[in-house]
């Protein structure tokens, strides 16, 4: 598992090293790291011109150290000095000794046309301008140096991009877009977060000796060696029951398919039995499609409601399947909820939930479900839905204004916070899917996953999904695990499939028995 701890956290842990080694003995171990990962990457692209964006913090620091170490090795070695205070804006024991190593200083403030161009001649370029201790956005004169980097040229940020929000809640196009990061001691939640994701690039972590071991992190990613740990894997006194019952509510006259990639999925996870309820369509498609499904309702361990499922249907057997949906809603059992589904969510559960939405339909669910609980001075639900709720002119216990409507862009502008909102509104966990998915659980590290290609935004992905995820309940994961498990090995399983070429939902869900097959063989022969 990768752990990401925060700006708090990191301070804390250098404070306690710096305590007990010797002084600049943290920011020694930073640069040689540093140094040795960009003497790698010249290498690789046969480059023999580094160039260190300096700012004025302990970023500035490393980046001067690790271009005296550069220069040392050959390399043909220069720093930029950002600070309009020049010289003495920066760490002054590390200009000394790129300067003494041969390196070649560029005070950007006084000569603003050289810096420009020592920058744009570089093969490997340091950005060193801001840590840990930056804000979101770049300084212009910042800007117009990172604006002549090379297209060509490799880029390095020293622990994080510039410009970007070390705690990864806000993004920011203003950044430096990094192909690396070579970040110290531990990962920050913004390598991981969607906000700073794409621009954190390849993330290498130096080891500088400072102990989190034993601090709670902020954001985690599974990683494959977590399949064998945590994926259920069946004993010789197990059978079909014991394993886990997953009932399904899935599917429709309108959405067919949608009721086939669901129980497809969670028969390929591994189910131990499933129950299907359905109208006859979709009925008819699970029978072929997985035969071993059992038609109807009875005693089930976890239920998932609404991939495919129409809500605005209203002949006899879709108000049957409705009726289905809301009892399992209403039931004291796991539930995964997608999709049609989420349009039933009335609240918060008093079982273990699991909300599945994209942006627009998280945005959906907050501007309903805020609105509603406006209407009660408790902050319970109540009132007659929300448009009852906005005639009364109150505001929400949580979120926007009375009335504010919350939308799909609002989401992709901060999907962390809004994935925040609705895990208290509901007390579920919430998966907001998108290229990075995040898993976020009240009293929970936020969990985020990037494992599968672009080729997975296609229609059916999230009914794979929520099989596989359901799946997972019905064997007894909690629900933060059972979440983001499952959005690793369905992220892998479209990898797989894809091959990086275009990929069918049905190919991913076909994929995913030989994926768990694989990667549990992988944590098997791995030394112990």
């Amino acid at each position: 598992m990768i752990r990401a701890h925060s700006v708090e956290a990191v301070r804390a842990a250098e404070a306690a090293a710096m305590a007990r080694l010797p002084e600049g003995e943290l920011m020694s171990r930073a640069a040689h790291g540093l140094a040795e990962v960009a003497a790698a990457r010249l290498a690789d692209v046969e480059g023999t011109t580094v160039v260190g964006l300096v700012g004025a913090g302990d970023n500035g620091g490393d980046t001067l150290y690790a271009v005296a170490q550069l220069a040392e090795s050959g390399f043909a070695s220069a720093a930029v000095l950002v600070p309009s205070a020049g010289r003495s804006g920066v760490h002054a024991a590390g200009l000394r000794a790129a300067e003494s190593a041969g390196a070649l200083v560029h005070v950007a403030a006084e000569d603003p046309e050289d810096a420009v161009e020592a920058v744009a001649e570089a093969a490997l370029v340091l950005d060193g301008i801001v840590g840990i201790g930056g804000r979101p956005g770049l300084r212009p004169e910042a800007a117009r140096l990172v604006d002549a980097i090379d297209d060509d040229a490799w880029v390095i940020a020293v622990d994080l991009a510039s410009g970007l929000d070390p705690a990864g809640e806000s993004g920011e196009d203003d950044a430096v877009w990094a192909d690396e990061t070579v970040t110290f001691g531990t990962p920050k939640p913004v390598h991981l977060l969607p906000a700073g994701e794409a621009a954190t690039g390849r993330l290498t972590v130096v080891d500088i000796g400072i102990e989190v071991d034993d601090v709670p992190a902020a954001v985690e990613r599974l990683t494959w060696d977590d399949v064998t740990t945590l994926w259920p894997v069946p004993g010789r006194g197990d059978d079909k029951y014991s394993r886990g019952v997953l009932g399904v509510v899935a599917g429709s006259e309108a959405y067919p398919g949608a009721a086939v990639l669901c129980t497809t999925a969670a028969a390929e996870a591994g189910v131990g039995m499933l129950r299907y309820v359905g109208t006859p369509t979709p009925v008819g498609l699970v029978h072929q499609a997985v035969p071993e499904a059992v038609v109807g309702e009875g005693r089930v361990q976890a239920w998932v409601v609404g991939p495919g499922l129409d809500t605005d249907a209203d002949d006899e057997r879709a108000r049957e399947q409705l009726d289905a949906a809301r009892a399992a809603l209403g039931s004291d059992l796991p539930v995964v909820v997608d999709a049609g589904g989420l349009a039933l969510v009335e609240g918060r559960r008093g079982a273990p939930t699991v909300l599945t939405p994209h942006a627009g339909e998280l945005a959906r669910l907050l501007t309903r479900l805020e609105g509603r609980s406006a209407g009660t001075d408790d902050g319970t639900q109540g009132g007659s839905g929300a448009t009852a709720d906005r005639d009364r002119g109150e505001r929400p216990v949580t979120g926007p204004a009375r009335g504010a409507e919350t939308t799909a862009d609002d989401v992709k502008a901060d999907p962390l916070g809004h994935a925040r909102r609705l895990a208290a509104l509901t007390g579920a966990t919430v998966l907001l899917k998108g290229a990075t998915t995040l898993v976020v659980t009240e009293g929970e590290p936020v969990r985020s996953q990037a494992d599968a290609p672009s080729w997975l935004a296609t229609a059916g992905a999230g009914d794979v999904l929520s099989g596989v995820i359901g799946a997972l309940l019905a064997s007894g994961l909690a629900p933060h695990d059972a979440a983001s498990l499952g959005a690793l090995v369905h992220g892998v399983a479209a990898d797989r499939a894809s091959g990086g070429g275009p990929l069918r939902a049905l190919a991913v869900a076909h994929g995913l028995r030989p994926t768990v097959r694989d990667l549990l063989a992988r944590g098997r022969s791995a030394p112990g």
